[in-house]
């Protein structure tokens, strides 16, 4: 039987955008080209590396353009800050009743606050993706319905296209404007999970990255672990000196991106014996 490889991409704003590109680049550089997943799952920021991973385009190309200039569309200016977003958070925690009415909840704050227009934020993101065609392989991106709070994976057979995709899972509540497609509107996929590595059972090996953590990684690394060979690279201390406290801040691009390629070539054997033996 053959060996199913997953490639999970995790949620981290415009740092993680960065830092996921930097470790991959530097995962190849070290003999672990990771390219060829069966499943990439991409959340948030993850989503977008996860598009580009499908580009076609080698990683080391992707790590050149986002070291060379800013991302397209990194000026437009979120409504609220990170701060106004965890603050909202923890106050919907204390009144919902379980993670799908916290979702709800997190939705409806979205669908009632004054953001940018919906189509200048897709405009930028669709200036992201050197392609608008999903990839042959499977790419999975997580968004959350903002009305009902359950979770919705796109695909390519979805009937949804990439760039609304995309977006959807980067819509980080507060900060961009929810997403339409067709009769409903969607959130950031990292609200259901800033990883949502369990999408990934079923896979024999796994590799998560996570640039921030919202405490369920591990826990769904190690449900993984069960039936799969498992690894998860999180920012070490030069990364997160890299990323700093605000993974919105489009300052992080160059720091955070050199950080994870430092990152990734130090991992390079680890991975390669997790991806390349049978």
């Amino acid at each position: 039987m053959a060996v199913r490889r997953a490639l999970v991409l995790g949620g981290g704003g415009l740092a993680g955008i960065a830092w996921e590109t930097g470790v991959l680049a530097g995962l190849a550089s070290g003999g672990a080209d990771v390219r060829g997943a069966n499943l990439v799952i991409g959340t948030s920021a993850g989503s977008t590396v996860g598009a580009w991973l499908g580009s076609g385009l080698p990683v080391e190309e992707l790590y050149r353009r986002l070291v060379a200039a800013p991302l397209p569309g990194a000026d437009l200016k979120p409504a609220a800050s990170l701060t106004d977003l965890v603050d909202m958070f923890f106050s919907l925690a204390e009144v919902a009743d379980g993670d799908t009415d916290w979702r709800r909840r997190v939705g409806a704050a979205a669908l009632a606050a004054e953001t940018v227009p919906e189509a200048a934020r897709r405009a930028a993101v669709a200036a992201r993706l050197p392609v608008h065609r999903w990839p042959e392989n499977e790419l999975a991106i997580v968004a959350v319905d903002a009305a009902t709070g359950e979770e919705r994976v796109f695909r390519r057979d979805s009937g949804v296209g990439l760039v609304d995709a995309v977006t959807a899972s980067c819509a980080i509540p507060l900060l961009w404007p929810p997403v339409t497609i067709g009769a409903s509107r969607y959130v950031d996929g990292g609200i259901r999970s800033v990883a949502n590595a369990d999408l990934a059972e079923g896979c024999d090996r796994v590799l998560i990255l996570a640039p921030v953590s919202d405490g369920k990684v591990t826990g769904q690394a190690e449900t993984l672990s069960a039936g799969a060979r498992v690894h998860v690279i999180e920012p070490d201390a030069g990364s997160h000196a890299a990323i700093g406290t605000d993974v919105g801040d489009p300052a992080t691009r160059l720091p955070a991106a050199t950080a994870g390629h430092a990152q990734g070539a130090a991992a390079a054997a680890t991975v390669a014996a997790l991806w390349q033996k049978p």
